[in-house]
């Protein structure tokens, strides 16, 4: 009966994101080079991805976000030079178990 019982709460996982850099909210004094999103389970690089945009709404032009391959719980985005200002965040990932969960949060690069 216990195996039951704990068999759905596993089917039910979602990969949600544990840690960010830069940080969710925060402010770095020089232009970050990379995105890392590091989330609670593994995560299916094909269906994830993440995008950057300005303060007044524009997309930055990147290239495709990576799974880490030291690590399949992070998700990587090289960053062209970005200028002082206020960016946000927004990704979507699958998990390997298929679920499917999104966010997006802001950071700010000092003048």
């Amino acid at each position: 009966m216990a195996a039951v019982g704990t068999a759905p709460a596993a089917a039910l996982s979602h990969a949600f994101l544990d840690e960010a850099a830069p940080l969710v909210g925060g402010a770095v004094s020089a232009a970050p080079k990379e995105i890392r999103l590091s989330f609670s389970e593994a995560i299916e690089p094909h269906f994830s991805g993440i995008d950057l945009v300005t303060e007044d709404g524009r997309t930055i032009a990147t290239g495709q976000a990576i799974v880490d391959p030291g690590n399949d719980k992070q998700l990587v985005l090289t960053l062209p030079p970005l200028v002082p200002g206020r960016y946000r965040v927004r990704w979507h990932v699958v998990s390997v178990d298929t679920h499917r969960t999104e966010g997006e949060y802001s950071f700010a690069v000092e003048r």
